[in-house]
Order: structure tokens, then C-alpha cells, then sequence
């Protein structure tokens, strides 16, 4: 079982700490857990998106499973919402859910499609999904959190704060099950490139971009001041951003240890069915019945 502290980006650590140090947000999210939004929005999610399964787009669903069993966590349900915007979401609490869209699924192939699940299921292994819930309903707008709406300004900028760092730890849990080249091509697919650009995109020129970001952002504080205020709303890093945290963290001994493990475990082979392991032994999947010889 891969732990969370094995690859946790130390800026999410850190954010994290800071965030729950905030008087009153145990009260904050009680309270919004309280209204019944988590059941809201399953009622939603169940009802406007498909539930894959190994019988509903078993295509789909079947990248699921292995990723979950690599990364040691309880598979969630998974669903498709048919919306042509890339797109993928965690969310709940005490009933965790994945949501794809058809869009993400139509523009990515298997491997970068792979990224972007267990980025998803990183949030999960992470324990990132109750404050990552709150932080979208937030996103929202707090006026529809009524008498709560006072509370929530510096909490809402702390929170996002915080999940753009939780991203960069999701990164990382992505490039264990896929490789960081793979997590960084992904990057660059969702900021909207065709292949036939982004194919051709050095990577390493690439993340050098954010390191002159850096310069400009840390030149005088006024730079700082600008900056600091054009990414208070969002709940991502920029993408240039992400690529070269990926890209360094490649090289670090933490990584290469990842890289060994996963090299003795090439050989384990899955169910072409539901995408479970399974033994060279058996002629049926004892997972869903799928013949394997």
C-alpha cells in the first residue's frame, strides 16, 4: 500500500497545515456537511450521469480498478457525464464518487486518461476530497451558503489556496501509476493542445517558463501584490507550473524508488474485463467471472 507521506508535495503539507490552524473551520465544514449538500449533489451525479461499470462501459471503467488496487485505496463509483468540456472531479465524503466527462474521454488516449484517474483517486488517498468538496461549493459563490456567506471570504481564499497546492501531491500520485512524462503531456492536453502540437512541445523548455514566472512574480513586491491576486480564485496551479514540479520531482531519489517497485511489478497481469489482477492459474476471473483462458 502506497502512503500518502511517501509523495505528498511539501507546499500541500504545509497549505494544509495552515488551512486547518483557521478558527472556526471545523465549525464551517460541519456546517455545510449539515445542509445535506453531500447528498445533493450524489442525488445529482446519480441521476443526470452514467455509472460505469463492467457492464456499462466496461471499456472505461476498467482503467479504474488497477489503479485503485496499485494505490491501495476502495474503489469509488465512477460515472461519465456526457459534457463535451475536459473534465474530471472528486467529491463526497462519506460516499466518494469520480466524474469523467465525455469530453476528457474523447480527447485523451489510455495513458493520459490513466493520469488523470489516479489523479483523482491521489485526492482520495490523500484524505484531500472533504476540503476539496467545500472548496467547490465555495466556488459557487458563498451567497449560496446564505448566513454562512460572512464566514466564508477568508476561508474560501485559504481553501483554494490549499488545493492548488493538493494538486501538485495528486501530480505526483499520477506519475507513480503512469510516469511524469506521461503526467506532464497531460498538461498540456488539458491547456487545450491537439497532438499535433503538443506532441512536438519540449517539456523541459517548458517548465523553464515557470521558473521565469518566479523571477517576474518575486522582482518587487508590487509584482508580487499582482500576482498573488490573479490566482486568488483559482483552484489549479498554471499549467507551466505543474509541468516542471512533475519534471523535478523525476529526478529525486523519492521517485526512483517508485520506479523500482513498479519494475518488479510489470509482471503482474489484470483481468481484460474489469482490469482487476489476477493469478496465471485461473481460467476465470474470480473478480467478475470474465473466462481469461
Amino acid at each position: 500500500m502506497i502512503r500518502p507521506s511517501e509523495f505528498i508535495h511539501p507546499e500541500d503539507a504545509a497549505a494544509l497545515r495552515q488551512l486547518e490552524s483557521i478558527p472556526g473551520l471545523p465549525l464551517l465544514v460541519k456546517k455545510i456537511l449539515a445542509l445535506g449538500l453531500e447528498q445533493l449533489q450524489y442525488g445529482i451525479n446519480m441521476a443526470s450521469c452514467i455509472r460505469l461499470s463492467s457492464l456499462q462501459f466496461p471499456k472505461l471503467y476498467k482503467h479504474l480498478p488497477p489503479i485503485c488496487e496499485k494505490l491501495g485505496i476502495e474503489e469509488p463509483e465512477f460515472y461519465l457525464q456526457m459534457d463535451p468540456m475536459p473534465n474530471a472531479y472528486t467529491f463526497g465524503d462519506t460516499k466518494i464518487f469520480i466524474t469523467v466527462t465525455s469530453g476528457l474521454v474523447e480527447m485523451l488516449d489510455d495513458e493520459e486518461l490513466d493520469a488523470v484517474i489516479a489523479h483523482e483517486c491521489g485526492h482520495i488517498l490523500c484524505r484531500h476530497v472533504l476540503y476539496n468538496s467545500l472548496a467547490n461549493y465555495l466556488k459557487i459563490g458563498a451567497d449560496a451558503l446564505g448566513i454562512l456567506g460572512s464566514l466564508t471570504a477568508p476561508v474560501e481564499y485559504a481553501l483554494f489556496y490549499w488545493n492548488r497546492k493538493s494538486e501538485l501531491s495528486c501530480d505526483r500520485c499520477a506519475a507513480i501509476v503512469t510516469s511524469p512524462e506521461v503526467v506532464a503531456r497531460t498538461m498540456a492536453r488539458l491547456a487545450g493542445g491537439p497532438k499535433s502540437l503538443t506532441n512536438s512541445i519540449n517539456m523541459i523548455e517548458w517548465a523553464k517558463q515557470a521558473d521565469e514566472y518566479d523571477q517576474i512574480r518575486n522582482r518587487n513586491v508590487w509584482n508580487k501584490t499582482l500576482q498573488i491576486a490573479a490566482v486568488l480564485g483559482l483552484s489549479h496551479p498554471f499549467a507551466a507550473v505543474r509541468v516542471r514540479e512533475i519534471l523535478r520531482w523525476a529526478n529525486t531519489p523519492q521517485y526512483a524508488q517508485f520506479n523500482r517497485t513498479e519494475q518488479l511489478n510489470t509482471k503482474v497481469k489484470h483481468c481484460n474485463n474489469c482490469g482487476k489482477s489476477v493469478n496465471e492459474e485461473w481460467a476465470f476471473c474470480k473478480h467478475c467471472g470474465n473466462k481469461l483462458k
